[in-house]
C-alpha cells in the first residue's frame, strides 16, 4: 500500500517575494512521461480491485500534481489518504443506501398500492434532498481539499459546516427552475460568491465578488440555440414536403446527419463562450489577503484541450482517459495568475477545523475533477 502522511509542520519563514518580481506565480512542471507509471499503476489495480483502489489512485494523482505545482518559491503538498475517502464514501453509502432503496423500490410499491399522493410526495422530497446533498457535497469538497493542501507547511479550510450552503443551493437551484433557466447565471455567481467566502488559506479568508456582468448575453444566446434549431430544422422540413422531396433520398440522410452534428457543435461553442467568460470572471473577482487571481484561459483554449482529450481517448482506444485529470490540471494551473504580495512573517497556520469528513458525498455523487 503506498505510504500516506499527515501533514507537515508549519513552518513560516522571513521573506516576502513580489510576484511581479518573480515572474509567472503559478508554474506546473510535470511531464506526461513522468506521470505515465502512476496513472498506468493505478488503472491497473483499479480494475483489480473493481474500483475500490480508485481512492488510492486520486490521493496518488492528486499527490504528484500539487509537488509538480509551483507557487512562487515552494510547491504545494497534498496530504490527503486514499483510507480516509474510503472511509468517507462508505459513511455517505451508509445513509444513501435507503434513500436509494425508497427510489428504487419503494416508489413503484406506493404506485401499485394507489398511494399516488405518497408516491408524489416521497418522489419530490427524494428529489429535493439530492439536491441538498449536492449542495452540501461541492461545499464539503472544496472545504476538505483545501485543508489537505499545503504551501510553506500552511494549509486551507473551513470553519462551517456547509448545511447552510447547502440550503442555500437548493433554493437557489429551484429558483433557476422555476425561471425556465433563465437565473442561471445569478446562481452560479451567487452560489461562487458564497462557496469560496466561507474559505480560507492560513489566517487569511478567501473574498469572492463575481458579477452577471457580461454573462447574461452569453446565457440568453446559449438558452436561444435549441429554439433556433428548432425553427431551421422546422423551416428545412416545411420546405423540403413543400418541394416534393423524397426523404427517403440517401443524400437526405446525408445532410441530416451533418446537420445533427453542427447542432452539437453550436452548442457545444456557445457553452466554451459562456463557460470561459464565467471562469475569467469568478477566478478573477476571487482574492485572498493582499492576492488577486486571474484566470486566462478563452473558448479556443478550452476548444483544444476538449478536442485533444476526444482525440487521445479515440486514437488510445480509451486508454487516454488515465491522462484526463493530468491534462485538466496542467492546464488550469498554465492558465491562473496572481499578482500582489506574500508575506511569510505573517502567514501563519489555519485555524479552521481539518475537515474529517474527506469526499463521501463528492464520491457518491460523483462530483468535481482531479
Amino acid at each position: 500500500m503506498i505510504d500516506e502522511t499527515s501533514g507537515p509542520a508549519p513552518a513560516v519563514q522571513s521573506y516576502a517575494p513580489s510576484l511581479d518580481e518573480a515572474g509567472t506565480a503559478f508554474r506546473f512542471t510535470g511531464t506526461w512521461t513522468e506521470y505515465l507509471p502512476i496513472a498506468l499503476t493505478n488503472l491497473v489495480l483499479t480494475i483489480v480491485t473493481l474500483g475500490i483502489y480508485r481512492f488510492w489512485a486520486t490521493a496518488r494523482t492528486r499527490r504528484y500534481l500539487w509537488s509538480r505545482t509551483r507557487f512562487i518559491d515552494d510547491t504545494l503538498e497534498w496530504t490527503g489518504t486514499g483510507l480516509e475517502m474510503f472511509v468517507g464514501f462508505l459513511i455517505v453509502m451508509v445513509f444513501l443506501i435507503p434513500f436509494l432503496l425508497f427510489f428504487q423500490f419503494g416508489f413503484q410499491a406506493l404506485l401499485l398500492r394507489g398511494e399516488w399522493a405518497l408516491a408524489v410526495g416521497g418522489m419530490t422530497a427524494f428529489y429535493l434532498g439530492l439536491l441538498y446533498l449536492i449542495g452540501l457535497a461541492t461545499f464539503r469538497a472544496l472545504r476538505y481539499r483545501l485543508s489537505r493542501t499545503y504551501w510553506h507547511g500552511i494549509r486551507g479550510g473551513s470553519d462551517d459546516a456547509g448545511w447552510g450552503y447547502a440550503a442555500s443551493s437548493l433554493g437557489k437551484s429551484l429558483l433557476a427552475g422555476l425561471t425556465l433557466g433563465l437565473l442561471v447565471p445569478w446562481t452560479m455567481t451567487q452560489l461562487w460568491n458564497e462557496r469560496w467566502s466561507k474559505m480560507s488559506f492560513g489566517p487569511h479568508p478567501f473574498r469572492a465578488a463575481v458579477g452577471t456582468t457580461g454573462l447574461i448575453g452569453r446565457w440568453l444566446l446559449l438558452y436561444l440555440v435549441p429554439f433556433i434549431v428548432f425553427a431551421v430544422a422546422a423551416g428545412v422540413i416545411g420546405g423540403m414536403v413543400a418541394g416534393g422531396i423524397n426523404p427517403n433520398n440517401p443524400g437526405t440522410f446525408i445532410y441530416a446527419f451533418l446537420g445533427v452534428l453542427a447542432v452539437y457543435l453550436l452548442i457545444l461553442l456557445v457553452s466554451l463562450a459562456y463557460y470561459a467568460k464565467f471562469y475569467r470572471q469568478a477566478i478573477g473577482a476571487t482574492s485572498l489577503g493582499s492576492l488577486d487571481f486571474a484566470f486566462t484561459a478563452r473558448s479556443v483554449d478550452w476548444l483544444k484541450l476538449i478536442l485533444g482529450t476526444i482525440a487521445l481517448i479515440v486514437l488510445t482506444l480509451g486508454i487516454g482517459l488515465i491522462f484526463v485529470s493530468y491534462r485538466n490540471w496542467s492546464f488550469f494551473i498554465r492558465h491562473l495568475e496572481a499578482t500582489g504580495d506574500v508575506d511569510l512573517d505573517m502567514l501563519t497556520q489555519s485555524t479552521a477545523r481539518g475537515a474529517t469528513d474527506a469526499e463521501g458525498l463528492a464520491a457518491a455523487f460523483d462530483i468535481g475533477a482531479i
